[in-house]
């Protein structure tokens, strides 16, 4: 039971300008009276036009942007958001300090119930990025769905793919500076060493997998971050409760 010093102390981390401006303006009155989307620290809106889902028990903060779950307490100042396209949420999520989301006209994000992406995070979807539930992404990881100018075969004239679909795994934990690409697919029960570089379909490997390097290939099999221990953590200390 949190004291009354505690609430106080946690509601002023709470940007609420910015907090009372995003909800009320888009969701319905009812909805945004539980304000199920906080903001902490500055924010730069710099298009918010597009659609938000949430597929969720509707409760407050369940969604985070900014939240500070990590041991930096500091905001730099450098979050900013473009949603012009459609993000679902299907529950808790939580986004750290200092992170960049876009999502272009006619993409979709997708995130899973405590999923997360941590401090210095970017997420540019122009297609489709889908995150499973307790999809856990370190600090200064980016998840890109493009490549973002076109490439060409030099002998043939063929013209490569300039997008194309991310999905990473349930219960997934990606370390920090990870560079996840365009047909990056993880399957379940999936780590991905820090500094690594993912761009396939690693669901032929198996569950319970250590993947890694530059590109990501498998390092270790029957491995797994122990989740019904960090699940218990998780629920207890980033569900708002206030």
């Amino acid at each position: 039971m949190r004291t009354l010093y505690h609430k106080l102390k946690f509601y002023r981390k709470v940007n609420w300008l910015k907090t009372l401006y995003f909800n009320f303006k888009k969701f319905n009155f009812l909805t945004a009276l539980k304000l199920p989307v906080f903001f902490y620290g500055p924010v730069k809106f710099q298009n918010i036009n597009g659609r938000i889902i949430i597929n969720a028990p509707l409760k407050r903060g369940m969604i985070g942007f900014g939240q500070p779950y990590e041991k930096t307490t500091v905001h730099k100042g450098y979050a900013e958001l473009a949603i012009e396209g459609t993000i679902i949420f299907n529950g808790h999520v939580q986004f750290g300090k200092d992170y960049f989301v876009y999502v272009a006209p006619d993409a979709v994000a997708e995130f899973g119930h405590m999923s997360s992406m941590a401090s210095s995070g970017k997420i540019i979807c122009t297609y489709k990025v889908i995150l499973g539930d307790y999809a856990r992404i370190g600090s200064e990881s980016q998840i890109l769905d493009t490549n973002f100018h076109t490439m060409i075969n030099t002998l043939t004239g063929e013209k490569y793919s300039i997008k194309g679909p991310v999905h990473i795994g349930s219960f997934n934990y990606i370390g920090n500076r990870v560079s996840i690409m365009k047909d990056t697919v993880t399957p379940d029960y999936c780590s991905v060493a820090s500094n690594s570089v993912c761009n396939k379909n690693y669901v032929s490997l198996g569950q319970n997998i250590l993947i890694g390097g530059v590109p990501a290939a498998l390092l270790k099999n029957n491995i797994s971050r122990d989740w019904e221990r960090e699940k218990e953590l998780l629920l207890k200390w980033l569900i708002i409760k206030l």
